[in-house]
């Protein structure tokens, strides 16, 4: 069989599966060990500051509400035709981690140059014991072997992206310990997520309205202020700082005078918070729009904001 048969068959099997998932449909064991073999082949070949081009829409949390991230593709543009760059945290809370996250992967593997899925704090073994994402599995599939399957390729998951050079991306905040985005470049990323240090800072920490560094209440991770945000874009020629991990009510909030922007792309969030989710698109100019969702019983809103 030639090369472009193998390429045909395999892409068509992919299509099948992500229409499959797009249907809320989980795959099957085997097929999600394969999935994530194919994937862990992909994101080993990606830098611990991925550098990603625009246009790129650009989303927070999603934690396993798959029927929002269904309905943000439906607004956003499907994948490949937008180009996406997710901040992490697909799983745990969510009633649907399990297809959340097969989905996402799935067309990182169909689509690698059009999809861009970070590492967030829920990526992590421990935490995904706690929080949802094991006790999915083990609903869904019987056993473990389907979480420890993709908790061993979160380890493969880039820390960080860099949009256009100018837009730093990532699922926290920053750390004491990084000056320069060099130094996130040579971490060795691939380990479950550590209690401290700087890989953990990176998807544990917050901005807060005080100055300098803070002990961050969450008990991993720093708070850390307005004059910390400003030398670390100096010293990296950047212009924004864009981030998730925190519940923001308008699914987008601003903080430290516009360097820095919490995206989060969960509306109604845990079924309850009844909070809008947003996502940034930023175009071929590097301009930036925010597109709000509110999710109600009866329908999807969505808003627009250009910025």
């Amino acid at each position: 069989m030639s090369a472009d048969l193998v390429a045909t068959s395999t892409h068509g099997n992919l299509d099948e599966q992500i229409s499959q998932l797009m249907q809320c449909k989980p795959l099957s064991e085997p097929e999600v060990r394969t999935l994530c073999e194919k994937a862990k082949e992909i994101l080993t070949e990606e830098s611990n500051v991925q550098p990603v081009k625009s246009p790129v829409t650009i989303c927070g949390d999603i934690h396993g509400q798959f029927h929002d991230l269904a309905e943000l593709f439906r607004i956003g543009g499907k994948c490949p035709d937008t180009n996406y760059l997710f901040m992490g945290d697909y799983v745990d809370r969510g009633y649907y981690s399990v297809e959340t996250v097969t989905l996402l992967v799935a067309l990182k593997v169909r689509y690698p140059q059009r999809i861009t899925i970070l590492r967030g704090n829920h990526e992590s073994r421990q935490i995904t014991q706690v929080y949802g994402f094991y006790d999915e599995c083990l609903r869904k599939y019987g056993n473990a072997n389907v979480w420890k399957t993709f908790t061993d390729l979160f380890d493969y998951f880039p820390l960080t992206a860099l949009v256009e050079s100018e837009i730093f991306c990532l699922h926290g905040g920053l750390s004491p310990s990084i000056e320069t985005l060099d130094h996130i470049r040579n971490f060795d990323r691939v380990q479950e997520v550590p209690h401290e240090g700087p890989m953990c800072d990176l998807l544990w920490s917050d901005p807060d309205d005080r100055c300098g560094w803070g002990i961050s209440p969450r008990g991993a991770g720093y708070t850390f202020g307005q004059d910390i945000s400003e030398q670390f874009n100096h010293n990296n020629n950047l212009k924004l700082i864009a981030r998730a991990h925190q519940l923001v009510m308008e699914g987008y909030n601003w903080s430290h005078e516009q360097k820095v922007v919490t995206i989060f792309s969960a509306p109604n969030y845990c079924y309850r918070c009844g909070n809008m989710a947003s996502i940034l698109e930023v175009d071929d100019c590097r301009e930036h729009t925010f597109i709000q969702v509110f999710f109600s019983p009866l329908k999807f809103v969505h808003l627009c904001f250009c910025i």
